[in-house]
């Protein structure tokens, strides 16, 4: 569904991304890797804020880098982001319905509120953000990316600093989006559990350099992505 080709950024004198070729295929696909290698550039070229100097990326046949970033919101890219971007001044409901288009009216409405139900928030959608915890912010900002019919889901360290019991929820609803939404989803974690749980496939970056891709079992095994990505050679 995604096609990546030779998929090069540099900044300045650094390689982030180094001739990158892979498919990501349909349903939830982990990409895991070391700090600084790569995984967060690659979905910055996806969501239209980094133009790579090489390479080509095709997703559902579309020519992705020829879209601008709004156009590609448009498509139907959504995206989480490392630090927390859910609106505190605003309710559940209207931090959603910001990222809902193209619907309008009563379906956008509905359309709303069935993403907040889908990712399990146990709050009125009228409550405001600045009074939750850390894991329903978290919730909030799945529902913004389940949300307006995406084509696309881009989930960057959706459990970074959660609890076991709030992340074996994320992990319910992350493995639900291709059934929930249609959309092809791209996992990026350091948490191995959860990438194991969620991800069918997964692939590897070390130093901008993609060094392995396959099923996720089977790439966790491999001597190579152990002694890169968890610092050891055993299992």
């Amino acid at each position: 569904m995604i096609e990546v080709e030779n998929l090069t950024v540099r900044y300045g004198g650094v390689t982030s991304l180094d001739g990158m070729s892979l498919v990501f295929d349909e349903g939830t696909c982990g990409l895991i890797g070391p700090n600084g290698a790569g995984k967060t550039t690659f979905f910055n070229v996806l969501s239209g804020f980094v133009r790579p100097v090489s390479g080509t990326v095709r997703a559902f046949g579309t020519d992705l880098l020829r879209l601008t970033h709004y156009r590609r919101a448009r498509w139907g890219v959504r995206r989480t982001f490392q630090t927390e971007q859910a609106i505190e001044e605003l309710t559940v409901y209207d931090n959603v319905a910001m990222v809902a288009s193209p619907l309008h009216g009563s379906a956008r409405r509905a359309d709303v509120l069935a993403a907040i139900e889908y990712v399990g928030m146990d709050v009125s959608p009228h409550t405001r953000v600045s009074t939750l915890g850390a894991g329903q912010r978290r919730l909030v900002e799945v529902a913004r990316a389940v949300a307006g019919k995406p084509r696309l889901i881009l989930l960057d360290e959706p459990a970074a600093g959660l609890p076991e019991a709030e992340t074996a929820h994320l992990s319910g609803v992350i493995r639900g989006i291709p059934g929930y939404t249609g959309a092809l989803t791209i996992l990026v974690d350091h948490d191995m559990s959860l990438v194991s749980s969620v991800c069918q496939t997964t692939a590897v970056l070390d130093f901008g350099k993609l060094i392995a891709s396959g099923p996720t079992a089977a790439v966790l095994r491999e001597e190579h992505v152990m002694r890169a990505y968890l610092g050891t050679a055993e299992v």
